[in-house]
């Protein structure tokens, strides 16, 4: 089993009214342009995110980081000379009556055309996973967007995982599943075809999505799950906290982690998976 990021939503507390439309779509461009628009720029074009003629699912959960991923995917509209479409999606998997209001009018302040969708996702996984329900939460929230998107007619899900999901996921696949996987800033659908996956905030820092939420005046949702009621633990929880306490002694732990995922050496590898089959380097040994 690997390990995959959860909702990633977070309650932020804004410094300061909620600031005019216009001043925060500014913003992206202006003030936060070094530290998420130029990134986010750089995402799209090392890994080829958008394309001629795509027609993205933009997922926004409520949280800081699909907020964002929004307003950007409409500034970058504004400007970019490829042709592609946008549909926002929304899915309820079970929200608080306040909660689910917050993601609405969220949307509504910022000109997002979101389009809400219902799954009771939360209990079902409460059901089934009561005591670690992040996976399963996950595993089912994207099948769910997933077919939303391609019930629009979309050829891409944009998720809102950013520089630190990178990281967490790759530091809990080491630590609790015993293998080396890390995030990819794209990648095709097994279970639905001609779907693929693309995280375009994949190289913005966390704590720079909560500087623009929070100096815009936003509040965002909590996920509204069991887990951010405190009711049960969370291994994510845990890598945050650890990484946050390395980068004490540390000071780039953080990069190191998130450039390992490029810089595998296969010749310091004893053992690797490619298409489900296990090798040893033991099946090359002999040829070296």
């Amino acid at each position: 089993m690997s390990i995959i990021a959860g909702s990633g939503c977070e309650v932020i507390t804004p410094l300061c009214d909620i600031k005019p439309l216009e001043e925060i779509e500014r913003s992206i461009i202006k003030k936060y342009r070094k530290s998420t628009w130029t990134k986010f720029i750089n995402a799209i074009k090392t890994f080829n995110l958008i394309e001629e003629d795509d027609k993205i699912a933009v997922a926004v959960s409520g949280g800081k980081d699909s907020l964002l991923m929004a307003k950007m995917f409409q500034e970058l509209k504004k400007y970019t000379e490829v042709n592609f479409e946008l549909e926002f999606i929304a899915m309820d998997p079970g929200f608080h009556a306040s909660n689910k209001e917050l993601l609405l009018n969220n949307c509504e302040y910022l000109k997002i055309p979101v389009k809400l969708f219902e799954s009771g996702i939360f209990e079902v996984v409460e059901k089934i996973a009561k005591d670690y329900p992040c996976y399963m939460c996950a595993k089912m929230r994207r099948g769910a967007l997933y077919n939303k998107a391609k019930e629009l007619g979309c050829n891409k899900l944009a998720l809102g995982h950013h520089f630190n999901d990178v990281i967490e996921t790759t530091m809990l696949n080491v630590f609790c599943s015993g293998n080396f996987k890390t995030m990819k800033p794209k990648l095709k659908s097994t279970n639905f075809e001609g779907i693929e996956l693309i995280r375009p905030l994949y190289y913005i820092e966390e704590d720079d999505i909560k500087a623009f939420v929070r100096n815009n005046g936003l509040s965002t949702m909590n996920c509204g799950c069991i887990v951010a009621a405190n009711k049960t633990s969370s291994k994510r929880k845990e890598i945050k906290d650890l990484i946050a306490e390395l980068k004490k002694s540390f000071k780039d732990v953080d990069k190191s982690i998130f450039k390992a995922g490029e810089n595998v050496n296969m010749d310091s590898i004893v053992g690797w998976e490619k298409d489900g089959i296990k090798h040893s380097f033991l099946d090359i040994y002999d040829e070296e």
